[in-house]
């Protein structure tokens, strides 16, 4: 197994500037300070900067932000959609009460601001709204499904937030992208899990953030802009732990809505067998027939783990002889060594490589040219 958290931590207390290293110890004066009781540096903060621009500044902030509108659109018919599907009666079973109704409607109003935002950005070749197909049938899988959905859609954002060209609308996809947080947060709360078990929220490559949002798009306006990041081919965990059938479970494994459940039984814990299942690329997905499947990668290896500010790797096992099935273990590794809290937490991503590549939160892109399908959601806790 490859221990990340080690290497990373070292790197971050490595990588200081003298005058931070030692706390207590006030930084020199400095002639270049942009303005009164401003540090020198930073980007834009001086007097005489520019004027911001919110738009796009590059091919890839229209692209990255165009996918990210194509997640908001999605959200807001989806919240619409659960509340139009499932009667009163069916969300109070499932302990959803008007209260919790109306919560989620105003969450599909944000989704209506943050797609207003997004297409005030982009312009009039901004993406329009689609057609979706959902994989619930009940009111406690459609509460699963957006607890997943809004994780990858935080996640996305935050994997290229920083390599935007246009670093004004980049700071308005921040004001948006922590209300999602926030909704992610509030569905792990209406599904009985714990609302923030990990010390950091990791961020995904828009490969892998369109490869999880493709399949439950089925239409979309010909006029939307082709969207040119990669899909890989699906993997699938078998027997990825769920909390949708905990409803009616103990007590002290209740998965009700709360605010929050200090369950006594975890959904995992490290040396849980993962079975896995991966497809083949050259497989049609997303919409309209539009998109393919595809990978770079070579033979199946490994299995990565990206969770918080890591990205960890078990080896596969019980390989099939066509190389589209395996095994491996959760991994039982701590954030930054002993003392510090588990890796492996929440709702959170593997996908199928074909070597250990080192890569950290900044330049997790490397690791694209290395999945051989993926990622999934596992469902830690």
């Amino acid at each position: 197994m490859y221990h990340f958290a080690t290497v990373l931590s070292t790197l971050l207390a490595s990588s200081l500037p003298a005058s931070l290293a030692a706390p207590g110890t006030p930084s020199s004066p400095s002639a270049q300070n942009t303005a009164p009781f401003t540090p020198a540096g930073g980007i834009g903060t001086a007097a005489n900067a520019t004027p911001p621009v919110y738009h796009p500044l590059s091919d890839f902030d229209f692209q990255s932000m165009n996918l990210a509108l194509n997640q908001e659109w999605i959200e807001l018919d989806l919240f619409h959609h659960a509340l139009a599907q499932f009667s009163v009666e069916e969300f109070e079973a499932a302990g959803i009460n008007a209260d919790d109704r109306f919560l989620i409607e105003f969450m599909a109003d944000q989704e209506v601001g943050h797609a207003t935002m997004l297409t005030n950005i982009l312009g009039p070749t901004a993406a329009k709204p689609c057609n979706y197909t959902y994989p619930f049938t009940t009111v406690r899988g459609f509460v699963d499904f957006c607890q997943k959905l809004t994780r990858f859609g935080e996640s996305g954002v935050y994997g290229f937030l920083e390599h935007l060209d246009s670093r004004p609308s980049a700071e308005l996809l921040l004001q948006s992208i922590t209300t999602e947080a926030r909704q992610q947060m509030i569905f792990r709360q209406f599904e009985g899990l714990f609302p923030m078990p990990i010390w950091f929220t990791p961020g995904i490559t828009q490969s892998m953030a369109w490869t999880l949002l493709s399949p439950y798009i089925a239409h979309c306006p010909a006029e939307n802009p082709h969207i040119v990041f990669q899909n890989f081919p699906a993997l699938n965990i078998t027997n990825n732990p769920s909390a949708i059938p905990l409803i009616n479970s103990s007590l002290e494994n209740s998965t009700l809505p709360a605010i929050t459940h200090n369950r006594s039984i975890p959904l995992s814990k490290p040396g849980f067998q993962l079975d896995l299942t991966w497809e083949k690329p050259g497989k049609i997905t997303g919409y309209d027939g539009l998109y393919t499947t595809n990978t770079s990668a070579g033979p199946a290896q490994f299995v990565a783990w990206i969770s918080q500010l890591n990205t960890t790797y078990t080896p596969l096992f019980n390989i099939s002889a066509d190389g589209t099935s395996g095994s491996t273990l959760q991994p039982g590794d701590l954030i930054f060594g002993n003392g510090s809290a588990p890796l492996i937490n929440g709702t959170l991503f593997i996908a199928i490589t074909d070597n250990n590549t080192f890569v950290t939160p900044f330049n997790m892109s490397l690791l694209n040219t290395h999945i051989v399908a993926g990622p999934a959601m596992y469902q830690s806790g």
